[in-house]
């Protein structure tokens, strides 16, 4: 977090004399952890830090599950299929999962491989949703990969791969999107209008 103070001093010190932006508006407050457990606990929040395996050279990797009046959301962070993500998001009200997929023909190019070897595909992500249960699963950091002519994978088609191991509900992310959970515990997904 230094460092990225530092890459973006120029424009920070702009901000606060041209704009009168107040300093304490951009303050970073970074709490460091080295093990799994409840990192943050306030006012009823509670967010637990459980480890993933995002690959063998990136350790530590966390998922997040967050805790709040009686409602849970499981966020994976970037992984390979992981028990974990299911340990911690067997029965919340909303599991974000992140997913990388590609067409098959690439699969036979090495730097691919490596790629996907870090991330967790539609059915694998499938497979954790059916087994933890929850009340809505969402899609979100999209790994597409493409090499021309051979396009990327498209949205529907993740969705459609997921559904071989996965029936329950799915929504897949996109920017400005927002769940908003009910008294009943329902989720509902409000989408940002396009124009």
């Amino acid at each position: 977090m230094t460092n990225l103070e530092r890459a973006y001093a120029a424009d920070t010190r702009i901000r606060i004399a041209d704009e009168h932006y107040p300093p304490e508006g951009i303050k970073v407050t970074a709490d460091e952890f080295t093990a799994e457990g409840v990192v943050y606990e306030k006012d009823g929040v509670r967010v637990t830090a459980f480890e993933v395996n995002h690959g063998d050279e990136i350790k530590p990797a966390y998922g997040y599950r967050v805790d709040y009046k009686g409602r849970s959301i499981v966020i994976s962070g970037d992984t390979r299929f992981n028990e974990n993500v299911i340990k911690y998001g067997t029965g919340v009200d909303i599991l974000v999962h992140e997913v990388a997929a590609v067409h098959s023909e690439l699969l036979k190019d090495q730097q691919v491989q490596r790629v996907m070897a870090h991330h967790t595909s539609p059915q694998e992500a499938g497979t954790v949703f059916t087994r933890a249960h929850p009340k809505l699963a969402v899609y979100t950091h999209f790994t597409l990969l493409a090499r021309p002519p051979i396009p990327a994978v498209t949205i529907p088609e993740v969705i459609a791969q997921t559904r071989e191991t996965y029936s329950g509900p799915l929504e897949a992310g996109e920017d400005l999107m927002t769940v908003e959970i009910d008294d009943a515990g329902q989720p509902t997904v409000h989408r940002h209008a396009k124009n």
